[in-house]
């Protein structure tokens, strides 16, 4: 049975550092509370979807055979006011480029990756919806 694990530790006002596989990821909080001097967990979690998205896509078109030498994942999400503040939405942005690009390949590559293999858009679309949209750039 794969396990992931992390430890997170405090080092100030609203700043911890988080141990993830020997990497060190600082999480912190905007002025008043904190310094600023890394992003927030909310802000992580678009991170972490935008990330796991993208590997996937990444690693589905050279199967495919459609090459690619720009992949850009974008991520926005609106708050709610009320607490827990939590995301209403994700929207996610792909921006692909590179010469010889199929749209139908792309297209099928992500829906892949969102209905299929990124377990980060699995969990988070249960609890709210997120739509995506193809730019193709030159």
């Amino acid at each position: 049975m794969k396990k992931n694990a992390v430890t997170t530790t405090w080092v100030h006002k609203m700043a911890f550092d988080s141990a993830v596989d020997g990497h060190i990821v600082r999480i912190d909080a905007k002025p008043e509370l904190g310094d600023n001097t890394g992003p927030g967990p909310k802000a992580l979690l678009l991170t972490a979807v935008t990330g796991c998205t993208g590997m996937d896509v990444a690693s589905l078109l050279p199967k495919m055979r459609v090459p690619f030498d720009r992949l850009v994942v974008e991520a926005e999400a609106e708050v709610t006011e009320e607490h827990p503040k939590v995301y209403k939405w994700i929207k996610l942005t792909f921006r692909i480029g590179g010469a010889g690009i199929r749209e139908d390949k792309v297209r099928h590559a992500i829906e892949l990756s969102q209905e299929k293999y990124c377990g980060v858009t699995a969990m988070l679309k249960a609890h709210c919806p997120i739509t995506w949209e193809l730019v193709i750039e030159s």
